[in-house]
């Protein structure tokens, strides 16, 4: 029996997130672009999205050697710049001088065939490099136009705190990392630091490759509320504030499946109970 009714975090009942300390929001769902298999039905898929609810999509440029973001920049050409808030992240070898990462960054929009991104990652830390001068050589990017905000990516809680701290001119809005379900380090430190600071955690691997949905809670609670283990592991990050959860899928059928993520909250016994996982 489920008594206590005490969750971590506020619940967010907002399928809208903000972005960092920002005006401006995104779905609480977006999509990834890791490992596409199948171009052509990808883009079927992620135009449906794109008149469906979400409006946010992620990429990087080491993804599939460049090929990712050409296929954001096909998709954006058919349904229009003004629908798709785009996410792309850079290797850390280029941290190395803001001259690189100026060059790098300009490779990253001509392949997505844009003037400017959204928003600009650093995909993770550059281990031979301060956070203090990488992050400032990648406020170059924002310094010339190439993107509206940046952010950072497998940042940990000690290593966004000093990136937070650590700009000139633009802040950090975004930190992406690996958060699921079954994977809740992030609720530890990172998460608590994020909603204080006003910063917005992006979740990749949100779905664990589809292990989420063999879980035997995760199963159990599903069956309670009419709802797929899909369904629930991914209302559970976006229950959280400032969570946006980034499934990756090619398949239209999943893609219903995973809208169907959004529009309702799991109680707060429930999440209570999927907290023990």
């Amino acid at each position: 029996m489920l008594v206590s009714n005490m969750v971590l975090f506020p619940i967010d009942y907002s399928d809208r997130k903000v972005i960092g300390k920002t005006r401006e929001s995104v779905s609480a769902i977006g999509l990834g672009t890791w490992n596409i298999r199948d171009y052509n039905r990808a883009e079927k898929t992620f135009v449906y999205a794109l008149g469906h609810y979400i409006d946010n999509v992620d990429t990087a440029e080491m993804y599939d050697n460049g090929r990712a973001e050409e296929f954001i920049g096909r998709i954006v050409r058919i349904v229009g710049r003004e629908r798709v808030f785009i996410t792309t992240k850079m290797h850390p070898k280029h941290l190395v001088s803001r001259e690189r990462v100026l060059k790098t960054g300009k490779q990253s929009l001509r392949r997505l065939g844009v003037k400017e991104v959204d928003l600009f990652l650093i995909h993770w830390p550059n281990p031979s490099l301060s956070i203090e001068e990488q992050i400032q050589n990648f406020e170059v990017l924002y310094e010339k136009g190439l993107t509206r905000y940046i952010g950072v990516s497998n940042f940990n809680a000690v290593e966004l705190k000093t990136a937070l701290y650590s700009t000139r001119q633009a802040e950090i809005v975004v930190d992406q990392v690996h958060y699921s379900i079954l994977y809740k380090y992030p609720e530890k430190y990172l998460l608590p630091m994020a909603i204080k600071e006003g910063v917005t955690i992006q979740a990749y691997t949100p779905l664990e490759y589809g292990g989420v949905a063999l879980n035997p809670i995760v199963v159990e609670v599903a069956q309670r509320i009419n709802k797929t283990p899909i369904q629930v592991a991914l209302n559970y990050l976006i229950s959280r504030p400032r969570v946006v959860a980034i499934p990756k899928t090619e398949n239209i059928n999943h893609l219903k499946e995973i809208v169907g993520a959004m529009g309702w909250r799991l109680r707060k016994d429930l999440l209570e109970y999927l907290e023990k996982i």
